[in-house]
């Protein structure tokens, strides 16, 4: 027969721990209790079958369990790869994400971020297209967001992960010009509404001080997209010796124009990327890249953003250090 038994009650919590239900609830959503409280809390209600009836942990608290999170593009691999580790790390802190895509366009973005706060999410993870956008403002002083990637314009977001683009360009660019290439084509997703990202400002700076000849050009985070691109890139009387891409797949792209116009790697042009996704390893030839650490920065954002709702903020903002993972797409 079922196990029809009741559910059991946050008062019989409360006598099971010798707590009064309100430490309980306050244990229990991990406020005002200390860590080794609210581990013995959660531990009896475990044993006691105790389960949180959702809406009524809503309507108490004033919030429901939902963080919204923003993704610039998940036709990017890395941004797949790290809302699936985000998503994962909230559910483990008993939240959940609330995933939308603004498949790279700014005033989806915009469009996509006002829903979320109208749809009453405890906060927001952000990877921002236009971190400069005038919505920014309106939105943190709303609810909690943390951004990643950017820092938001003004800074008003309560949480930032942000990466040393300077140290990422310049471990990239020192490492093609040690290999040789002073001419280096360099593909971003950056628009012309967000020209001063930081990591773009830092090409023309690094390559001046190095002598480097760049040319910038636009390339979507989307494979035939990234193809394209790079197509025209290399497809030039005067094609750069090696291609710097801000994001992995825009380098998978490069792969795929190389083939198309016959070209060998790094033979004809060196490839680097800038995000380490895990299947970069797997190319022939392996790509190089600049690896952030994605499980450090799932750790950070979803730390910031669930210490801000739960009112106990700490650090705002965390710096992410790159390390450079050399492999054979330019080393030949």
């Amino acid at each position: 027969m079922a196990d029809r038994r009741k559910r059991a009650t946050i008062r019989e919590v409360a006598q099971a721990t010798g707590l009064s239900p309100a430490a309980v609830s306050y244990a229990l959503r991990g406020i005002q209790t200390s860590e080794e409280t609210q581990e013995r809390v959660r531990a009896a209600a475990e044993e006691l079958g105790y389960e949180a009836h959702p809406i009524a942990r809503a309507l108490a608290s004033g919030r429901t369990g939902m963080v919204g999170l923003l993704c610039g593009s998940l036709e990017d691999y890395w941004q797949q790869s790290l809302a699936v580790g985000i998503g994962r790390a909230l559910l483990a802190r008993d939240r959940y994400a609330l995933l939308v895509d603004a498949g790279g366009d700014p005033e989806r973005e915009r469009a996509l971020a006002r829903r979320l706060r109208d749809q009453r999410v405890d906060g927001i993870i952000v990877q921002p297209l236009d971190p400069a956008a005038d919505l920014w403002a309106d939105l943190c002083d709303a609810l909690p967001v943390v951004s990643i990637g950017d820092a938001l314009r003004g800074g008003h977001a309560q949480g930032e992960v942000v990466f040393d683009n300077r140290r990422g360009v310049t471990l990239a660019l020192e490492h093609l010009l040690d290999r040789g290439h002073r001419h280096i084509g360099v593909l971003t997703p950056t628009r012309a509404s967000t020209p001063d990202r930081p990591a773009d400002v830092h090409v023309h700076a690094e390559a001046e001080r190095l002598g480097l000849r760049v040319d910038v050009e636009v390339a979507p985070q989307s494979l035939a997209g990234a193809t394209a691109a790079a197509r025209a890139l290399l497809d030039r009387a005067d094609r750069p010796s090696a291609v710097f891409c801000f994001s992995d797949v825009i380098a998978y792209g490069v792969y795929a124009a190389t083939r198309d116009l016959g070209l060998a790697v790094p033979g004809d042009v060196a490839v680097c990327g800038y995000d380490a996704h895990p299947m970069s390893a797997l190319l022939t030839p392996p790509l190089t890249t600049v690896d952030w650490d994605i499980d450090g920065i799932v750790h950070a954002a979803v730390r910031l953003v669930v210490d801000v709702i739960d009112g106990k903020p700490r650090r705002r903002r965390v710096v992410r250090e790159p390390s450079l993972r050399s492999r054979a797409s330019t080393v030949g």
